[in-house]
């Protein structure tokens, strides 16, 4: 799980998100947290997975990412990427 702050909200970062989850073959959510942040959560191989979290503040992401902290969490058998 991580959560991105800066101005990721309003900016199509979900959906940029989304996109990249989705072209490696993970699972999970990307949401907007009520304080500005984005929360997104990644299911699948871990190389996927770390390739996916150094992209979340690249070049390419849209809106101003000032932070990405991430954690590892139990995987919820997800089976799709879904934004909310």
């Amino acid at each position: 799980m991580a959560l991105v702050s800066g101005h990721v909200q309003g900016v199509g970062y979900r959906w940029f998100v989304r996109g990249l989850a989705e072209a490696a073959g993970l699972a999970g959510r990307a949401r907007n947290l009520g304080d500005g942040r984005v929360e997104v959560v990644l299911e699948g191989d871990d190389g996927a997975v770390a390739d996916v979290l150094a992209a979340l503040d690249g070049p390419r992401a849209p809106g101003a990412v000032t932070a990405v902290d991430s954690r590892d969490e139990p995987a919820r058998g997800g089976s799709t990427f879904t934004t909310e």
